[in-house]
């Protein structure tokens, strides 16, 4: 299969996928126990719902309880994993109050950053599956149109909601169906974003019917960031909000107009006066109705308010205002800890972590060595793009506030902003996961790379990133990276390496990227060796074989080795670099006349594992004993990390195999 995905949803019950629906009742889950009961809880109304048509004719009351199952079934599911919370948390009212006033089944929803998307899976019929998300061959955790009609798009990222809408609204026109409706709900934290201006900036052009609801919760994973966020703040703390306001637009509105020329021009003044009062005169001005702020978490209220953007001829932003976490007292107190908490149960009003990460994993290793640096050398910055939290960036912040740089969801600014510092002299490190710097590749290209700029690039979740799924999973930033001229690509391959490859980076000439997965970080015995620009390091002697391992696959390569003592005796290298490769480990390897594997946690096109083959036949070597193993040229499903590791062929069980039928195949060849 060409560009293809792994996807789960075909094991699940498609209930979602028929308009019609079917009987809860006459099929049940897989989820469900042998009496048919549900892991996360009884739910009447939500078990009901075959779609999300019913909650239309809901009274305020029964419209309350269904908020109520929601939020149980949200606090149920963090007992058993790892999932979004206070996010989802957040927008129950909000999901409810949409689909009441527009039939998403012909309408059309993007849910920007699409972690906020549960509560609109269980009202559109995946209530008996929702116990699988996030596990393998379950739910997805984010928006998926494999698993339903009320899914259009995969939504990981943040910043596109509005731009997709627009196509959706005006792709709808051209095909002749202009009533259907478009609606982007977006939060404040990606509002910043700057593809969200660009597409108001061509929203109000276009001046299509359009609704984009602003979740406003004063949070992006962490507090947000910016000006626009302070923009936001004035508009929810207007005196004139509670009272005068209304009444002055009232007063306007009865004023009579005469003439052509009077009538314009008083309609001019009063539209002036009344964005003026409301707030909202920046999107006044692009061309875009702005109106709120109002309570998020007041169906009723947010019903009145949609249903008028609805009939609203030309786009329109609706200022929601919600609180993160809200429902659940620790995630409304603490939103950025309750984002994505570990699995936990409440005892006594206490929260208690059930289960340990064990080892550090290599994001604490890399903060750690960020400290040091920026310790030891006043130019070192460190940069983030709303992710202070999620690269625990966090005593950063706190020790060097003139030199921590959080920047909000806006990647490509990210990395120009390094590049100016840069070209002052200071070292800067961007910090930021390799699946998000893929927004940023034009400045990497043109204002960093072009310009030989030294920044250095720490590409956290790099790799498979287990739950989180195809949007998050961090697999081709060694081919995008290790194109360009004047970088160097590293990837530590155990805890000690990380400090020691950041020193490196920050004496090189040239930008440079470090790569590392989520994950625990391997810990050796023995002291590493030097890192020497383009060399790679010797890490278990071996005369039948070789794996060259290129990053924290390096465990995995070990323990295939020791699966296969008393079979095979296997060399395992620690490749360090994919730029410049090791030439002259290339060429030593490959003249043994023993069998080479290379492993790799990343995409096989123009991986590693290409990297090796070209310099093999820039040497003109013979690579028919060589096999390259990395991630297939496919979109991979969510999973446990493992679990999708040994479906790649990557797990140390699968290496071992393919060492073993590698040895057979050599022994072939040489006879």
């Amino acid at each position: 299969m060409v560009g293809g995905l792994r996807i789960g949803a075909n094991k699940l019950n498609n209930r979602s996928h028929s308009k019609s629906g079917t009987d809860p009742g006459q099929s049940k889950s897989a989820t469900q126990d042998d009496q048919g009961h549900h892991p996360l809880g009884q739910h009447p109304l939500l078990a009901g719902l075959t779609d999300a048509m019913p909650l239309r004719d809901m009274t305020p009351d029964q419209l309350q309880m269904v908020a109520s199952e929601i939020r149980d079934v949200l606090c149920n599911l963090l007992a058993t994993r790892t999932a979004h919370f206070a996010s989802n948390l957040g927008v129950v009212e909000l999901c409810l109050a949409l689909h009441c006033e527009f039939d998403f089944r012909s309408d059309r929803l993007i849910w920007d950053t699409g972690h906020q998307i549960y509560p609109h899976k269980l009202v559109t019929g995946r209530y008996h599956d929702f116990a699988s998300i996030r596990t393998q061959g379950g739910l997805m955790g984010y928006p998926n149109p494999h698993e339903s009609e009320y899914d259009l798009f995969m939504t990981g990222h943040a910043g596109c909601s509005v731009s997709t809408a627009v196509g959706l609204r005006s792709g709808d026109k051209l095909r002749g169906e202009p009533n259907r409706k478009s609606v982007a709900v977006i939060g404040d934290g990606a509002f910043p974003s700057g593809i969200v201006f660009e597409a108001l900036n061509n929203a109000g052009e276009l001046g299509d019917d359009l609704t984009i609801v602003l979740n406003d919760n004063k949070m992006s994973i962490c507090h947000r960031v910016g000006s626009v966020a302070q923009y936001l703040d004035r508009l929810r703390g207007t005196p004139l909000y509670s009272g005068l306001k209304s009444e002055v637009v009232k007063l306007l509105d009865r004023v009579p107009m005469f003439g052509d020329p009077a009538e314009r021009l008083l309609a001019q003044m009063k539209e002036g006066v009344k964005a003026g009062l409301l707030g909202g005169m920046l999107f006044e001005e692009l061309g875009i109705r702005y109106v709120g702020p109002i309570d998020g978490h007041d169906t009723t209220l947010l019903r009145k308010y949609l249903a008028m953007a609805r009939e609203t001829s030309g786009p329109v932003l609706l200022h929601v205002v919600t609180e993160k976490g809200h429902g659940y007292k620790p995630a409304a107190e603490d939103p950025v800890y309750f984002h994505t908490p570990p699995a936990f149960q409440e005892k006594s009003g206490e929260v208690i972590t059930l289960k340990s990460d064990g080892n550090p994993a290599y994001t604490f290793h890399a903060r750690e060595a960020i400290r040091k640096q920026m310790a030891a050398d006043e130019r070192v910055t460190v940069i983030t793009a709303a992710m202070c939290q999620g690269n625990k960036l966090e005593p950063v912040r706190e020790q060097f506030p003139d030199r921590f740089f959080d920047v909000g969801i806006c990647e490509s600014h990210a990395v120009a902003f390094a590049a100016g510092q840069c070209k002052t002299g200071l070292r800067p490190i961007v910090d930021i996961y390799s699946t998000f710097l893929q927004r940023s590749y034009d400045q990497i290209f043109q204002e960093v790379a072009l310009q030989d700029l030294p920044v250095v690039f720490l590409l956290d979740r790099a790799g498979l990133t287990g739950p989180d799924g195809p949007t998050h999973h961090g697999l081709f930033d060694i081919g995008y990276m290790r194109v360009f001229p004047n970088m160097i690509c590293m990837a530590p391959g155990y805890a000690g390496e990380v400090s020691m490859m950041l020193d490196a980076a920050l004496q090189f000439e040239h930008a440079s990227s470090i790569r590392y997965p989520k994950a625990s970080a391997l810990e050796l015995d023995r002291a590493p060796s030097p890192i020497e620009l383009g060399k790679s390091e010797v890490v278990r002697e071996g005369t039948d074989g070789t794996i060259v391992a290129f990053g924290a696959l390096l465990d995995q390569a070990l323990e295939a080795a020791e699966q296969l003592a008393g079979e095979l005796d296997i060399e395992v290298i620690n490749a360090r670099f994919v730029k410049p490769i090791d030439h002259e480990m290339v060429r030593r390897v490959i003249e043994a006349d023993k069998f080479v594997v290379t492993v790799e946690e990343g995409a096989k096109m123009g991986g590693f594992g290409s990297a090796f083959i070209e310099s093999a036949v820039e040497q003109r070597l013979d690579t028919r004993g060589v096999t390259v193993l990395a991630i297939p040229d496919e979109f991979i499903e969510h999973g446990d990390r493992n679990d999708l590791l040994h479906a790649s062929s990557l797990s140390s069980a699968a290496i071992a195999e393919v060492c073993r039928d590698q040895s057979c195949a050599s022994v072939a060849i040489q006879n």
